[in-house]
């Protein structure tokens, strides 16, 4: 206390920064700490990797060693678990509890929240990548491409699947939302170019599925990791679209309560 009676430190709301960095930290501890989440997030694509690298179960359609066609693939599949099937199951059963609810009428703005969680997507993203890569250089993957190709595909597919798992979170019941989220999961670790070519499929069906995001990152990544190839702008544009289709989707529909 001063001469004046003023306390020390001053009360009122920390700076908005340290508040987005405390809640982004807080949200991270949460899920890497949820067992169901790492599950989902590192167990099974690490063990989709090495299973499907080292025993010939599924055709992949692709020439050449199978860890070079599977790694780009299980990556995407490690964007689609954490900010699309693990955020939104996360979002929902916190808006069910009322926990969005109270954090809304927090002085962290209900932006600085979806931003930290946001970041909180992006460590893990970060911590799982270097985890497959270094599983798949085990294995003997040898990739290819442009750093920069690679870095815009994953942001991309980030905020594309992001806007998706949180509009599923705002709109549906937490339950709904559970059961929804993981169906889509196994849908699209099939039918998304993960662990096997789209080639596989019908040429009408083919063209559908080009258009998903899961596609669009699965492809792009394999476009420049294992064929060397330039900058994939049509899979960039797919996944661009997603993004601003289901962010935007997300913050006119999402339901905080």
């Amino acid at each position: 206390m001063t001469a004046t009676g003023t306390f020390l430190p001053r009360p009122g709301a920390a700076p908005l920064p340290a508040m987005i960095r405390a809640q982004a930290a807080l949200e991270t501890r949460m899920l890497l700490r949820n067992g169901e989440q790492l599950l989902l997030t590192v167990v099974i694509p690490s063990l989709l990797l090495v299973l499907f690298s080292t025993v010939d179960i599924v055709d992949t359609g692709a020439d050449g060693s199978a860890v070079d066609f599977l790694a780009p693939g299980v990556l995407a599949l490690a964007v689609l678990s954490t900010a699309f099937t693990g955020q939104a199951i996360a979002t929902g059963f916190e808006r069910r509890y009322g926990v969005l609810k109270r954090l809304a009428v927090s002085p962290l703005p209900r932006w600085g929240l979806m931003t930290a969680k946001t970041c909180a997507v992006l460590v893990t993203e970060v911590l799982q990548i270097v985890l497959l890569t270094a599983i798949a250089l085990a294995l003997g993957w040898s990739p290819h491409g442009d750093p920069l190709s690679v870095a815009l595909l994953l942001i991309l597919g980030t905020a594309a699947f992001s806007g998706l798992g949180l509009l599923m979170a705002g709109t549906l019941k937490a339950e709904a939302t559970l059961a929804a989220a993981n169906l889509v999961f196994l849908l699209l670790l099939v039918g998304g170019g993960v662990i096997v070519s789209l080639d596989k499929f019908p040429g009408a069906v083919r063209g559908v599925l080009e258009l998903l995001p899961i596609s669009a990152l699965s492809g792009g990544l394999r476009d420049v990791l294992q064929d060397g190839g330039g900058m994939p702008w049509r899979d960039l544009a797919i996944l661009a679209v997603w993004a601003v289709l289901g962010l935007g989707a997300a913050a006119r529909l999402f339901r905080w309560e």
